[in-house]
């Protein structure tokens, strides 16, 4: 109940209002007006597009279309403009609608997709692992930024959210949300019970796609402070220093205080 109260008092007004629909382009809309009011999480948001093609460079070969998966109101573009923006929602400047379960690329035609915090709202994972297999290039791969699973994620993903879950002893990896549902119903332990608790299954039913690098993202403080885009912003922007020097300080215990994780999918080559 307390944590329910602190949740509304922390809950940025536009978030609250009930006329809202989560599932549709409104609630995009709102977060466009949110991002753009907060430098921190827009700094915060940037690292991880900048994580994203760094990480594109050291494990994938070749070259080709970037495509970036549940854009939403992402700018990643003004990093790349190369890069492919995509939603299943029909959004202003979001280039192309994509369904990442049934998508329309041509097979081994990608080199990359990106997807930030979008992973979890896949219904049918199965369906988006065949994709890759398909659509990639051999040497090419997916860049995934998800939920983490470690002590401080476990305690907050269970109560910031009321239109998404956090369920590591889910059985199994569908939802069962139908296709109008986007953004409730979500798991968001999803990438945990995947490439954590069943990464043998994984590996089994997904040969084809190897897990190059895994590890946890050490922007956690910024992000709870910053509110990210659903919530009030904390402290103040001049404050993104000092928290980003705790934690540097921090970082031998970014395993228990981490709130994402980046996981990098490979298509393997030819032989």
């Amino acid at each position: 109940m307390l944590s329910k109260i602190i949740r509304n008092l922390l809950l940025d007004p536009r978030i609250k209002d009930s006329s809202l629909d989560r599932d549709g382009v409104d609630l995009l809309r709102v977060h466009s007006e949110i991002i753009k009011s907060k430098t921190m999480i827009r700094h915060i948001f940037q690292e991880f597009y900048d994580l994203c093609i760094e990480l594109d460079k050291a494990y994938f070969d070749g070259s080709g279309k970037v495509v970036e998966l549940g854009s939403g109101v992402s700018f990643i573009k003004e990093t790349d403009p190369h890069i492919i923006t995509s939603d299943i929602k029909d959004y202003k400047g979001v280039d192309i609608v994509v369904d990442a379960q049934n998508m329309q690329f041509e097979d081994n035609e990608i080199h990359a997709f990106y997807g930030i915090n979008c992973f979890h709202h896949f219904p049918e994972p199965k369906k988006f692992f065949n994709e890759l297999i398909r659509t990639l290039k051999p040497s090419a791969g997916a860049i995934i930024i998800e939920p983490y699973y470690g002590f401080f994620s476990d305690v907050i993903y269970k109560k910031v959210h009321e239109d998404e879950f956090y369920d590591k002893k889910q059985l199994l990896w569908e939802t069962g949300q139908n296709i109008n549902q986007y953004m409730t119903g979500a798991n968001q332990a999803l990438s945990y019970l995947i490439f954590k608790r069943d990464r043998r299954y994984f590996e089994e039913s997904f040969p084809e796609l190897e897990i190059v690098h895994t590890t946890v993202i050490n922007n956690y403080m910024r992000y709870l402070v910053s509110g990210g885009v659903n919530f009030k912003q904390m402290l103040p922007d001049f404050t993104e220093g000092t928290l980003k020097s705790i934690e540097k300080i921090l970082t031998p215990f970014n395993k228990v205080f981490a709130l994402h994780h980046v996981v990098v999918l490979k298509k393997k080559g030819n032989d």
